[in-house]
């Protein structure tokens, strides 16, 4: 699966959109298997860049979210309380949260799509 240009990523899997919107990447889901729960925090809670904002919860086992910004949360996807498999089925689609950034710089030194395929290349040795 082709990682969106327009988005960035971090070394612990996460993406975010140029809006704000954060999710995992396919990798992460791949590596995770089905996932059955997704903890987030609430809207108007503040997160920060590298700290934990949450965990996604698989068959396999329970996953750290962190954020690649600091902000503030401005929406949570509520579809994943019913359908946490939406982000199995579109990882690049189903946003966990909406963050409002403090500082829109922050998106300039995370991953872009090129350079987090080579991250996974280099991680998996493939």
């Amino acid at each position: 699966m082709p990682y969106p240009t327009n988005y960035r990523y971090t070394r612990e899997h996460e993406w975010i959109s140029p809006e704000g919107a954060i999710g995992i990447t396919d990798y992460a889901q791949k590596s995770l298997g089905d996932i059955v729960y997704v903890d987030v925090p609430k809207v108007g809670d503040p997160v920060t860049a590298g700290a934990t904002f949450g965990s996604v919860e698989s068959v396999k086992a329970v996953s750290d979210l962190f954020s690649p910004v600091t902000g503030t949360v401005t929406a949570v996807n509520e579809d994943l309380k019913s359908s946490p498999d939406k982000i199995n089925e579109a990882p690049h689609d189903a946003w966990i949260i909406k963050v409002k950034l403090a500082d829109p710089a922050q998106l300039d030194v995370l991953l872009d799509a090129t350079a987090y395929e080579a991250f996974i290349s280099e991680e998996t040795g493939s």
